[in-house]
């Protein structure tokens, strides 16, 4: 089981990329109160959707959902994904998730996404810049590494 750190006085992740796999992500942040339990199955969902592409070079967590706030709207995503992808032609529900606004509006998360080539000043800039909130501090924030296929609704 993860251990993860304590949340800081802000109610944030200390400033680091913790890599976890989706259960321990569910696990940690997605059981607390029905609001969690609900934007957890969300985060779920794109996790598949994400993954059904076989596109997906890295998949970050950020914002409230990985806080300490009790009842966070949503899930904040960022997804790094590789050069060969290509968001026409990715068909069906998946298709919701590489649209920023139909994701908000219909899976409730805020997502976003570049090529690998996107990536200016290498990955680890770019994954570090979602570190920073709106009033220009730092947080943590966390890759999900892999699912290890337990079932929802854990």
């Amino acid at each position: 089981m993860k251990q993860w750190p304590e949340f800081d006085s802000n109610g944030d992740l200390p400033v680091d990329v913790y890599q976890a796999t989706l259960v321990e992500v569910l696990r940690h942040f997605g059981t607390s109160t029905l609001q969690r339990r609900i934007v957890a199955r969300r985060l779920e969902r794109i996790y598949d959707l994400a993954q059904s592409t076989e596109q997906v070079a890295r998949f970050i967590v950020f914002g409230s959902f990985i806080t300490a706030k009790p009842d966070p709207n949503d899930v904040d995503i960022f997804m790094l994904m590789e050069d060969t992808f290509d968001s026409k032609l990715v068909t069906g529900e998946a298709a919701i998730i590489f649209d920023h606004g139909a994701a908000q509006n219909a899976v409730g998360a805020s997502v976003f996404w570049i090529r690998r080539m996107a990536a200016m000043g290498g990955e680890q800039i770019v994954l570090e810049h979602w570190q920073i909130k709106r009033d220009k501090t730092k947080r943590g924030i966390v890759e999900v590494i892999s699912n290890d296929q337990e079932p929802s609704g854990v």
